[in-house]
């Protein structure tokens, strides 16, 4: 069956696929047992070093720094989802007073760093609390990627969907709402979950300006003497900690287009009219001679 890029493998290019993925997997582990062992030899995992996670004090303050990166990326999702949505729409609109600013807007926050705009939020306009500024920054950046995401779901539906839907009196509203947005979130899904990861990633950019989330709490915990300076350690607990978090959005995003392909399944749909069932018997009328009927 082709496919949209290139022919599906024959068996010669399978076993080479497989071949390579061997090898591909001998590698990574290859070079993850090298770290291992050398931060083995560096007494990276001896008790001494670990000792820090059985402090209550120090469970609670990493708890703590986890609430403030989830709050962080939870605001920041959906403010993010929803200024995506709606300078689409503005990019999508047949009018310029609309869909102009929307798209100086889109190209100007996707363009600049989101480093930048975090510290100019924070230190240029001076919003006080670091949460506010994290979460403005984060949301402007990644609004604008998500914008044109949504875009480019809706323009690769077919035309022949819009043109339906304005066939049988609906307006742009009612077909973008009803006809073209259920469509394109199930090809967007993924590319929405891959952004969500992004912008999930970009909170650790918070302990730039002293915002008290995971990365800031983890280069603090990892410089005290008193513990001697574990910083591998919970560098360590702290990407396993991400690790986690994204592979739950990643679980989320699967679980939706499941439920989304069952949904589609169970949908009740037109039943064909039956072609195989014997026609009904009917009796010919008798016919009497030719020229007229039966005679009285």
């Amino acid at each position: 069956m082709s496919m949209v890029l290139f022919d599906s493998p024959g068996p010669k290019a399978r076993i080479r696929n497989r071949i390579y993925a061997v090898i591909g997997v001998l590698a990574i582990a290859g070079l993850l047992a090298f770290v291992i062992i050398q931060f083995a030899n560096a007494g990276q995992f001896d008790g001494k070093m670990w000792e820090w996670i059985e402090y209550s004090k120090v469970q609670e303050d990493l708890l703590a720094a986890l609430v403030n990166t989830l709050r962080a990326f939870a605001a920041g999702a959906v403010l993010a989802l929803a200024f995506g949505a709606i300078f689409a729409a503005g990019r999508l609109s047949d009018h310029a007073i609309f869909r102009v600013p929307s798209t100086i807007i889109v190209e100007f926050f996707r363009a600049v760093p989101l480093v930048v705009m975090i510290f100019f939020f924070h230190y240029g306009l001076s919003l006080g609390a670091p949460f506010y500024s994290v979460v403005l920054g984060l949301t402007l950046y990644n609004g604008s990627v998500l914008a044109e995401v949504f875009r480019a779901g809706v323009l690769s539906l077919p035309k022949g969907q819009s043109e339906a839907a304005y066939a049988v009196g609906m307006h742009k509203t009612q077909t973008m709402r009803l006809v073209l947005l259920p469509q394109a979130l199930r090809a967007m899904l993924p590319a929405i979950i891959s952004q969500l990861v992004v912008l999930l990633k970009d909170t650790a950019l918070g302990f730039l300006i002293t915002y008290e989330e995971l990365l800031r709490y983890a280069r603090y915990l990892g410089g005290i003497a008193e513990f001697g300076r574990p910083l591998v350690p919970i560098t360590i607990v702290v990407a396993a900690m991400y690790i986690i978090m994204c592979l739950a959005l990643t679980a989320l995003a699967k679980y939706l287009e499941s439920r989304n392909r069952r949904s589609k399944k169970s949908a009740p749909g037109t039943v064909p009219p039956p072609t195989d069932l014997p026609l009904p018997e009917t009796t010919p009328e008798p016919v009497g001679p030719t020229g007229g009927g039966r005679g009285g």
